[in-house]
């Protein structure tokens, strides 16, 4: 685990005889992969972060926040050992643990573990006005950003492909930087992009801001019999007046981000960073405007059935929030 490799280095500069203190020296330095900087993601590590390394002097522990590709690329991290915590798609942590979709080929990752649910996360398509789309299926012959490889919305959008028979012939994908989204749309290099993520967000706010946009439906027997058969699946609704342009309420369905570790991350390391946010859940609902209505209850329990890491675990039991 990256967290022992600083350690390790750490700990021999001090034996080495550098002026190093000894409390500097027994720090246990961890990170959490996020996404993209635009994104919610990263904010919300950062947010986690801030808690935690409020209490430094108390449990000796730094947290820092990496900018990844997002859930994909932070789930293969974690497998490989180069990431102690990240923050991910639950859709996508269920497919990682039982090697199933695109983690077929990889096969299952049996050491992930939940340390706590965060918010709502609607699949969101946004074109550009006057590319006339309103609902999924008008995306046919359009050309559109679909997410960053190795990011959640890319692999929901190809998960919807392939249940529509559709194929990279049905629609031009045009990669770009997920930062030149907006530019892209609004220029007419592309007529919409696909996101992933809480509401409001400050991403969908820049670009609704940059021209005239239209939020899309995506709805339909597709999309219910999908959420039928996928727990991690629910119908969401992102409210009307949200976004600039954009006055009436947007059928969608989504998932939730997820804090997750490896079952190796050390049990006093995660439930330090559980009770720094869980303590202070007020104040880090004021963070960010997507984490207003978190809720401790749903946090703690709102896994998919997926297994809770021992050291969140702990907490939980303390503060009656699990039996």
């Amino acid at each position: 685990m990256r967290i022992v490799r600083a350690l390790v280095a750490v700990t021999a500069l001090a034996v080495m005889g550098l002026n190093i203190p000894f409390a500097q020296a027994a720090e246990k330095i961890i990170t959490i992969g996020t996404a993209g900087v635009t994104g919610v993601y990263y904010p919300a590590g950062g947010a986690i972060c801030r808690l935690v390394n409020r209490g430094r002097k108390e449990h000796g522990i730094r947290c820092t926040v990496e900018s990844t590709g997002g859930s994909i690329n932070n789930l293969e991290a974690m497998r490989k050992g180069d990431l102690d915590l990240g923050i991910v798609q639950s859709d996508l942590l269920y497919q990682a643990y039982n090697g199933s979709e695109i983690f077929s080929d990889v096969g299952a990752d049996k050491n992930l573990r939940v340390v706590f649910s965060l918010h709502a996360e609607p699949f969101t398509v946004v074109s550009r006005k006057d590319a006339n789309i309103v609902n999924f299926d008008d995306l046919k012959g359009k050309r559109i950003y679909m997410g960053a490889p190795g990011s959640g919305p890319r692999a929901t959008m190809e998960e919807l492909m392939k249940r529509k028979g559709w194929d990279n012939k049905t629609f031009t994908n045009v990669d770009l930087k997920i930062s030149d989204g907006g530019r892209a749309l609004c220029s007419g290099k592309i007529d919409a992009l696909v996101y992933a993520g809480g509401h409001p967000n400050g991403a969908i706010q820049e670009i609704t801001n940059l021209c005239p946009t239209r939020l899309v439906n995506v709805s339909g027997a597709v999309i219910d019999k999908l959420i039928a058969e996928h727990p991690f699946y629910s119908h969401a609704v992102i409210p009307g007046g949200m976004y600039v342009g954009n006055p009436k309420d947007i059928k969608t369905f989504g998932v939730k981000a997820m804090l997750v570790a490896p079952s190796n991350l050390d049990n006093d390391i995660v439930y330090q960073i559980v009770k720094a946010v869980f303590d202070n859940l007020e104040n880090f609902k004021t963070l960010h405007p997507v984490f207003a209505t978190l809720d401790a209850n749903h946090m703690a329990k709102d896994n998919d059935a997926m297994p809770i890491h021992p050291g969140a675990l702990k907490y939980y039991k303390e503060k009656g929030l699990v039996q």
